[in-house]
């Protein structure tokens, strides 16, 4: 029997729902709900891989770095970047180990604090793009930028900060968590996107104050791990031609080609859909097979098929 291994993703988006304040009571909550696809999978017989954004919450420890500056030295992106990793991992590790004692399902879990490298020159670095945390009111744009924030529009949630997002380019910890997937422990692994690191010209690593895609890094991943499906879950149920138009229609399915025409047509925004097509895109041409994109909530119909935007070559 040929071996099945996938990659989930789970949006930081998702994982607070619309009108919550995203305390850990909901964000425990709502981890839980987002599991019946992953067991689905795991059923199935699929070894998995789990990665995380953490776009709203890494936003909340920058309010925290700036409301505590004068107390306590604030963290660069990067150390951010691992502690979220640290604790969601945990959040999602032991909901999830939870869920399959109460199911009978000896797996393993495991969550690898993960570093990514990118490209030291990348020009995002100059020019960021990468929402982060809550909106604002138009009224506080003028004080953040004085903060030197930069803040730009959201086209689904309104102001919103936005911070340097370089591509990822291979994970350093992947063989670690290749051989660990192989094994059939289920690990969680590039949370966030990764801690965003490059490379001396020593070889060594340093750590650079930015943050990574969690979707574009988890196309790596499953690359990496050899998967042949990767799981994109978020907050929306489908991919979208005229999103939040009168005309909005959802995409039940689409090839390479298709997506392709769609992202040059400009119907995918740069701050939500766009790295997701586009992560779909790449992980396709390096070989994987198939790509779901769909709603948290709606976890297990979407692996199903059920619901959400069936993406192939």
């Amino acid at each position: 029997m040929r071996e099945k291994k996938a990659v989930v993703a789970l949006g930081g988006n998702a994982l607070i729902k619309k009108g919550q304040r995203g305390n850990i009571h909901e964000q425990f909550a709502n981890a839980r709900e987002s599991l019946s696809g992953i067991v689905d999978l795991i059923k199935e017989g699929y070894k998995i891989a789990i990665t995380h954004g953490n776009g709203p919450q890494a936003g909340a420890e920058l309010i925290k770095n700036e409301c505590a500056r004068k107390e306590t030295p604030p963290l660069p992106l990067g150390c951010i970047d691992a502690e979220t990793e640290g604790w969601m991992g945990y959040m999602i590790e032991q909901s999830l180990q939870n869920r399959l004692k109460r199911e009978g399902i000896k797996r393993k879990v495991v969550t690898i604090i993960t570093q990514v490298i990118v490209n030291r020159d990348d020009p995002s670095l100059k020019n960021p793009t990468k929402f982060v945390g809550p909106s604002y009111k138009k009224d506080d744009i003028d004080d953040l930028i004085d903060k030197g924030w930069v803040i730009k529009i959201d086209k689904s949630r309104g102001f919103r900060r936005v911070v340097s997002s370089p591509k990822p380019i291979e994970i350093v910890e992947k063989e670690a968590i290749k051989y660990l997937v192989d094994l059939g422990i289920i690990v969680i692994a590039a949370g966030g996107g990764g801690i965003p690191v490059y490379i001396e010209d020593d070889g060594t690593y340093e750590g650079i104050d930015a943050v990574i895609d969690k979707d574009r890094a988890s196309a790596i991943l499953a690359s990496d791990i050899k998967a042949e499906l990767l799981v994109i879950l978020t907050d929306i149920d489908a991919v979208y031609i005229n999103f939040n138009k009168e005309k909005a229609k959802p995409i039940r399915k689409m090839n390479i080609e298709r997506a392709e025409e769609y992202l040059k047509a400009g119907e995918f925004p740069s701050g939500t859909m766009k790295p997701k097509i586009e992560a779909a895109i790449n992980f396709l041409k390096a070989g994987g097979k198939e790509v779901i994109i769909g709603s948290v909530h709606q976890a297990k119909s979407a692996v199903d098929k059920l619901s959400g935007t069936l993406i192939v070559p």
